[in-house]
């Protein structure tokens, strides 16, 4: 069959984690093979902890759990989804979430699709560097402008309300994307400067869209247990334009369910609902059901209070590792569970961030290029970011993770 039968077709790229994946595939990578570090995941590691709630370990299904869910989800899901974020954040709040202002979907990206599916023709803003996944999602829907907003490494990749503000007047943004934790920096925005993100948001109508599923990442100095969201700070649940999403797969390590919503304003929630019926026709329904128990307010602080002792841990073993080999971390993760790491101190090739990629695989290791967090929809600007930089993940176990550190120790001991 010849190449031009596809001519209807463009070439689709791959994320970072599918791309470095399938290259470490090619030399007999495979998921759960001990002889490989892989420190590109981006999923946490799924099996019990300890101290942590009982994982399940069946899934009784009902008659009509054979049919098709609801596009929106179960309504007992979106109840109890609603409850979390009422109870956690907002126990005060005149304003309550309820079932009309979340919408479920089968994962982040099936999320993140329906919501910017249902952007209009706005100018979009986005922030480098930022979640690989953006970069097709920004590109897809043609109705908006994605609009690029520089972090910069010498201010620790921090961006105040106040230049938010500024690059909503001056660029004329109808909408802004963040990973709040920041995937890939680990960068958190809280407290009262998460406050000023949500009123600036209120103030110019401009929508904050914040992916918030490393909310219970948080490592605190005083070794306190904390989670971040927006919908602390929202006045009116039905009024604010502040779009919350969230799910299963990282604050509840349950990548493989596929089970995450949409949280914001009851408009906009039927717009997503909407979408969904074209896009992907609504989430399992066995899932959603047994995802009711698991999203109980108790059972999240229990999980959350696990995972960050878990967690940091691990952070600190990478963060002492590195500064060991001369790997320079210009801003330590705040949050998530990875670390954003800078090359440029290492020799030459090893100061390349694919570079390092493909001399690693070598070593049964594998890590993401920095350049893959460029978020550059439909390749419109053609300098190459990031190219000295790595993201370095510490989801997997603390073995996993040793394994990985000690090989690339030797790799740039070798080079030095």
């Amino acid at each position: 069959m010849s190449d031009s039968t596809f001519h209807p077709f463009r070439a689709v790229p791959r994320t970072g984690v599918i791309f470095v994946s399938e290259e470490a595939a090619k030399r007999g990578f495979r998921p759960g093979d001990t002889t490989w570090s892989n420190l590109g995941q981006g999923q946490p590691e799924s099996g019990p902890l300890d101290g942590a709630p009982d994982r399940p370990s069946a899934l009784p299904l009902l008659a009509d759990d054979f049919e098709y869910a609801p596009v929106g989800g179960l309504r007992a899901l979106r109840e109890a989804v609603a409850n979390l974020y009422n109870t956690i954040y907002r126990p005060n709040a005149r304003s309550k979430y309820t079932a009309e202002n979340v919408a479920i979907a089968g994962g982040g990206r099936v999320a993140l699709t329906r919501v910017l599916s249902a952007v209009g023709q706005v100018n979009v803003g986005h922030f480098l560097p930022d979640y690989t996944a953006y970069e097709e999602l920004l590109d897809v829907f043609r109705a908006f402008h994605p609009t690029p907003i520089m972090l910069e490494p010498k201010a620790q990749y921090v961006f105040g309300a106040t230049e938010l503000e500024r690059e909503i007047m001056g660029r004329g943004l109808g909408a802004v994307l963040l990973s709040n934790p920041c995937n890939p920096t680990g960068r958190v925005i809280a407290g009262p400067a998460l406050a000023d993100y949500v009123r600036v948001s209120r103030e110019t109508g401009c929508a904050l869209i914040t992916d918030e599923f490393y909310g219970n990442y948080i490592y605190s100095d005083d070794g306190a247990t904390r989670t971040v969201s927006a919908a602390e700070f929202v006045d009116d649940v039905d009024r604010d334009p502040v779009v919350i999403l969230n799910g299963l797969t990282k604050c509840w390590r349950f990548p493989g369910w596929r089970v995450s919503w949409v949280v914001g304003p009851r408009q906009l929630i039927e717009a997503v609902n909407s979408a969904g019926s074209f896009l992907d026709g609504g989430g399992a329904r066995p899932l959603q059901r047994a995802a009711i128990e698991l999203v109980s307010p108790d059972r999240f602080l229990r999980e959350t209070e696990v995972v960050q002792r878990v967690f940091g841990a691990k952070r600190t073993l990478v963060l002492e590792a590195l500064a060991t080999m001369g790997v320079s971390v210009e801003a330590p993760p705040q949050g998530t569970f990875y670390v954003w790491a800078s090359l440029a101190s290492l020799p030459a090739p090893l100061s390349d961030g694919m570079e390092l990629f493909r001399r690693l695989l070598q070593r049964n290791v594998i890590v993401i290029p920095g350049e893959f967090f460029d978020v550059n929809p439909g390749k419109r600007r053609n300098r190459r970011r990031f190219q000295n930089y790595v993201r370095i993940s510490f989801g997997p176990a603390r073995a996993e993770v040793e394994r990985g550190l000690s090989a690339l120790a030797d790799l740039i001991r070798e080079h030095r």
